[in-house]
């Protein structure tokens, strides 16, 4: 029987974290995410969600401008206005900060310089401790680690994208440069990118696949005759 796992080969990490939609399940998912990067010894640490596709040559490019041994934060954030949290943490005497983070939703990035010195507030389970201490979600507390404590800046990037904007905008060829791209849920099925109809809507009703068979036209699965 052929099972995700089995496709996937070692790709996917059991996290032993719970599979409900909370924040202390999403902390917790976080927390072995870091850890894990960590142990790799790779350059860069991007979190996407999975119902998000990836532009593996656009993510390329725009890491290819930085290095990962500075401190880089890269993503788009889903509000227009810092939040703020409370902190007993602070040397100033302030009992609260604020900081802007990059929602998970349309994915950030993180270079390992900066990540390793995240590591007091974020490795080996430190992060869900953290992340209780100032009761909020996983991106947020990766951007309270980096702003508030580290004091490093989100660099902002257009090039990020989750549910909660207008996706209809980013037609044709402008969808297929950008990072990440994701798409409405059951309220909105409409809010997604606007592509050539190498599918049809029921057939593809993310536009992921078609897509997909725009950046890369070879795949076994995509129609033979694809006009970019």
């Amino acid at each position: 029987m052929d099972i995700p796992g089995q496709r996937s080969g070692d790709h996917i990490i059991n996290t032993n974290c719970s599979a409900v939609h909370t924040r202390q399940a999403l902390c917790c998912k976080m927390s072995v995410e870091y850890d894990k990067f960590l142990e790799s010894g790779q350059k860069w640490f991007c979190h996407v969600d999975d119902d998000n596709y990836v532009n593996l040559k656009s993510l390329l490019s725009l890491l290819s401008a930085f290095s990962h041994s500075k401190d880089i934060y890269l993503g788009r954030p889903s509000l227009d206005h810092p939040i703020e949290a409370a902190d007993h943490l602070r040397n100033d005497g302030s009992t609260t900060t604020k900081f802007w983070f990059a929602t998970g939703g349309a994915g950030f990035c993180i270079s390992r310089g900066l990540a390793l010195k995240m590591s007091p507030w974020a490795s080996l389970g430190s992060f869900i401790s953290t992340a209780e201490r100032i009761r909020l979600p996983d991106d947020c507390t990766i951007g309270y680690i980096i702003e508030g404590l580290l004091e490093v800046k989100l660099l902002h990037s257009p090039l990020f994208h989750s549910h909660l904007e207008n996706l209809q905008r980013l037609r044709g060829r402008a969808a297929l440069r950008q990072v990440t791209l994701s798409y409405g849920g059951p309220e909105n099925k409409r809010n997604v990118v606007s592509v050539g109809e190498i599918f049809s809507i029921q057939e593809d009703p993310t536009r992921f696949k078609s897509v997909h068979c725009l950046l890369y036209p070879e795949t076994l699965w995509c129609p033979t005759a694809i006009v970019k």
